[in-house]
């Protein structure tokens, strides 16, 4: 997680199977805003993109678009989805070589007026804005039990209390 003074503290949200997940990502996707963050932190294989997945998707449905591929951006670095109210940038930065380099990827557009899941936001710590959602993803006792430590900064942590998203 990228540590930030302006945090009210963190919620601890069980994810004992995949479901579980899935439906964290979509109780947040009800939240998203333009301009919104979402810094989603975690090992390889702890469900960073699967949560993503789990946001698209529940866009697609609640504006009755035909569900797409919703791919990990691990290749292209990012992914574009658009809705009528913002577009989604999913972008994924394990690969990414310098912090500036983010701009290429159109980052100040997806800051202006998108929502933007951010895989491996540690990649751009000093250009990531104060108000947004950090996500740490924690692998649980079994298999495909996770954890999602979320920690609300800015205007967050009325969001998710009106989300109804408690630990």
């Amino acid at each position: 997680m990228v540590p930030d003074a302006h945090s009210t503290g963190t919620i601890s949200v069980p994810l004992p199977d995949p479901q579980a997940t899935d439906r964290l990502g979509a109780r947040l996707s009800a939240l998203a805003e333009p301009g919104d963050v979402i810094g989603l932190t975690g090992e390889l294989g702890t469900g960073k993109t699967a949560l993503s997945r789990a946001f698209v998707t529940a866009l697609f449905d609640k504006f009755g678009y035909e569900r797409e591929e919703v791919p990990s951006p691990t290749f292209t670095l990012v992914q574009l989805y658009e809705f009528p109210s913002f577009t989604v940038h999913h972008f994924d930065l394990y690969r990414l070589e310098k912090p500036n380099d983010v701009y290429e990827l159109g980052f100040e557009d997806a800051l202006a007026d998108g929502v933007s899941l951010i895989e491996w936001p540690d990649r751009i710590a000093p250009l990531l804005p104060i108000d947004r959602l950090d996500v740490v993803l924690l692998q649980g006792e079994r298999e495909n039990e996770r954890r999602a430590v979320l920690t609300p900064c800015g205007g967050w942590p009325a969001r998710l209390a009106r989300g109804h998203i408690v630990g």
